[in-house]
């Protein structure tokens, strides 16, 4: 199938778009800058990914989010909280209704281009925070994308149902260099080590039993989950 990957440059969408170099024809990969705090850390990763596979590769400005929404993760937004990622304060990470409003630029884009399908890694661990990353909300947008376009362009989800470790696992066997990629919503120098995406992080390595690349600023006891 030919497909479009929803690439940020963190080791999930990174991980989908090697996933999906095997499996499909990718046309093209697409990421946003929304203003999020580590959007400059991360966009570098996923054009260099994309370029080391040769897949064309489109970043699409969605800076009104930072100016018109609110959420910490936002550069126009408070302090990011620590902690692990299923606790109540990550809440404050969430921006509303990012994905359908990425999802339907890159399903418009998708059809332009000729692509039959957009491939999005929201994975099973996605789901206790994050309402637009839940199976209901999944399978009705991917219901709305078939229905809406010419082309009838599906949503694939390949990791869905699994959680970030074994999304790790999976980078791995693909030959994926995780040292390039980004997690931490911080967006400092390094990765902080204590934020829910760099707890998540953590334990996605650990929990895979795959070697953690990444430099951290600090490595305490990982957080209980709630």
């Amino acid at each position: 199938m030919k497909v479009v990957v929803l690439c940020s440059g963190g080791m999930d969408s990174v991980t989908a778009l090697y996933w999906a170099r095997k499996e499909h024809a990718v046309l093209a990969a697409v990421s946003f800058d929304y203003g999020a705090k580590h959007n400059p850390k991360e966009l570098p990763f996923a054009a260099e990914h994309a370029a080391a596979l040769g897949v064309r590769h489109e970043v699409v400005s969605l800076r009104f989010m930072d100016r018109l929404f609110t959420s910490d993760l936002l550069s126009s937004g408070g302090e990011i909280p620590e902690g692990h990622y299923e606790a109540a304060n990550m809440k404050q990470t969430v921006v509303p209704f990012r994905n359908p409003i990425m999802l339907s630029i890159a399903t418009g884009f998708a059809e332009s281009i000729g692509a039959e399908g957009l491939v999005i890694a929201a994975h099973g661990g996605d789901h206790a925070i994050y309402p637009d990353c839940r199976e209901e909300f999944m399978r009705a947008m991917g219901e709305a994308m078939r229905l809406g376009t010419y082309a009838g362009i599906q949503l694939l989800r390949p990791f869905i149902a699994i959680s970030k470790g074994q999304i790790a696992a999976e980078g791995a066997k693909l030959g994926v260099d995780f040292s390039r990629t980004w997690s931490c919503y911080k967006g400092g120098a390094i990765h902080c080590g204590k934020c829910g995406t760099c707890v998540e992080r953590r334990e996605a390595f650990l929990t895979a039993g795959v070697v953690d690349p990444t430099v951290y600023a600090e490595t305490g006891a990982l957080p209980a989950k709630p």
